[in-house]
């Protein structure tokens, strides 16, 4: 499947028509039952509308017309309300997507560290663009924005697992890894990626039981505490400046 074509229309209206067909009885079932212990967990069963539409992406592999039509209905909003949360956040997609979405960081740091190479080798590899996915359907490659890990630059993200200080070599063989099946193990964080329908599953509230598995912060993250304890270093307190004197807010001295 390319990304060239009309699936990459936003809105509800302009959908796949079969992604709005109705969902398997059974489907739906299993979906209103899992949406009806999300939704428990909100004052306002509206504000339960983000993790929905993760779970929608769990079984469908991307927001669907129909999907759409479900949240609408369990929530009490207007399709075009949930369409409009749809379209606004990257993580929701309006096409199908790959089992694997490979997002490149180009933002500044990663671009000059060198992003935009390992994204321009991979797209030419894959014979793909930004937010196109691969014809079997396995690889889905991004550019994306700064991913909060400039200390292990250039980054790049697979279902939104690190793979710290890559380079246009690694990162083919990583994609290419993912294409063949293989067991392929992120620098921090789980033993190993999952697929995008297990992860959307997880964004949506239910556990995998992998969140406590490998570091979550590597050295080059915590170098900067590490050198602090060795000398001592603390936070200046917010009771008292300076000279011990408790600061006050007039001139005469009262708060």
């Amino acid at each position: 499947m390319s990304g060239n074509d009309t699936s990459h229309a936003s809105g509800h209206l302009h959908l796949r028509p079969e992604s709005k067909e109705p969902y398997a009885p059974e489907v739906l079932e299993q979906l209103r039952v899992d949406a009806a212990e999300v939704i428990a967990r909100y004052p306002q069963k509206r504000s339960a509308l983000l993790p929905l539409l993760h779970l929608v992406q769990s079984v469908d592999g991307y927001v669907t017309g129909r999907g759409v039509s479900l949240c609408a209905e369990l929530l009490d909003l207007t399709e075009a309300e949930v369409s409009g949360v749809a379209t606004f956040y990257t993580q929701f997609k309006r096409h199908p997507n790959g089992e694997y979405t490979v997002g490149v960081c180009t933002n500044t740091l990663c671009a000059v560290m060198g992003g935009d190479q390992i994204f321009d080798t991979v797209a030419e590899h894959l014979g793909i663009g930004h937010d196109e996915t691969t014809a079997d359907g396995k690889i889905t490659l991004e550019r994306i924005e700064c991913n909060a890990a400039c200390d292990y630059a250039p980054v790049v993200m697979t279902n939104w697992e690190f793979f710290d200080n890559q380079t246009p070599d690694s990162t083919v063989q990583l994609v290419d890894d993912l294409r063949e099946g293989k067991d392929v193990r992120p620098t921090r964080g789980p033993d190993r990626v999952c697929t995008f329908k297990q992860v959307s599953r997880v964004l949506a509230g239910f556990h995998d039981g992998l969140a406590d598995q490998g570091p979550g912060a590597g050295p080059a993250s915590l170098l900067g505490l590490r050198i602090a304890k060795e000398h001592g270093w603390t936070a200046p307190g917010d009771e008292s400046d300076s000279s011990g004197d408790t600061p006050t807010d007039g001139k005469d001295g009262s708060k």
